[in-house]
């Protein structure tokens, strides 16, 4: 008689979170140095959280409000077969750079032909919760995922540089980006406010004053700043 092989048993997949609160990153004055640091350019966008599950599609910003019907175009072009959850940021560029001013006037009018999505980390994916993996294994997961999908525009890997943060810091103020963000290569991902990411912004810091406002669900989105020059009041963005 023929012994039977017992089939090991499948470990159960995790259930997919909702919304997790993202990892925020602390204002510096200087970029980071050494080995242990990546480096982005800091976009100037929306936070949104795309979470995939088959044709199910969510959107969340950084207040956990779903606004993929805002997002559709980009949340359908993430078109992989099973389930990831991807952190990233909404843009629009305008004259080479990401603009919020033009991202919140395309938002204004149901407008989204020019959005594009940033990836920039991936929390979770078919099963497995990956924020305690280290900060450049979870980005080289991301890259994979998008190109063995072969995601197009408008979703886009998010590139880093490995390195002298101080020295992208300076590109990106002479191309008037808003700044970089630098990331501890081992570091897991934790829904607070963490060192391990560290924003280092080009724009000095200046009194506007506040002309007017855009309200969203979550309270204020956006502000519009003047400033006094003489005695006019001249709008800024």
């Amino acid at each position: 008689m023929a012994k039977r092989t017992r089939t090991p048993a499948k470990k159960p997949q995790a259930a997919k979170p909702g919304f997790i609160s993202p990892q925020l990153a602390t204002l510096k004055m200087k970029a980071p140095s050494g080995v242990q640091w990546i480096h982005e350019v800091k976009y100037d966008g929306y936070r949104v959280q795309l979470h995939i599950d088959g044709d199910d599609r969510k959107a969340f910003t950084r207040n956990g409000h779903n606004w993929v019907n805002r997002f559709s175009v980009i949340a359908g072009a993430f078109n992989i077969a099973g389930q990831a959850i991807v952190d990233g940021e909404v843009v629009v560029i305008h004259e080479g750079r990401t603009n919020f001013s033009e991202l919140q006037a395309d938002l204004g009018r149901g407008d989204q032909d020019r959005l594009v999505y940033f990836a920039f980390d991936l929390l979770w994916l078919d099963g497995k919760d990956l924020r305690r993996m280290a900060q450049l294994a979870r980005k080289e997961l991301l890259k994979q995922l998008i190109d063995e999908n072969g995601l197009e525009a408008p979703i886009f890997y998010s590139e880093h540089h490995e390195s002298d943060g101080q020295a992208l810091f300076e590109a990106a103020s002479k191309l008037n980006y808003e700044g970089i963000v630098s990331k501890r290569v081992d570091a897991p991902y934790r829904s607070e406010r963490v060192e391990a990411w560290q924003k280092i912004k080009t724009v000095q810091r200046e009194k506007f004053p506040v002309v007017g406002f855009v309200k969203d669900p979550s309270g204020v989105a956006a502000l519009y700043l003047g400033k006094q020059e003489g005695n006019e009041l001249r709008y800024m963005g």
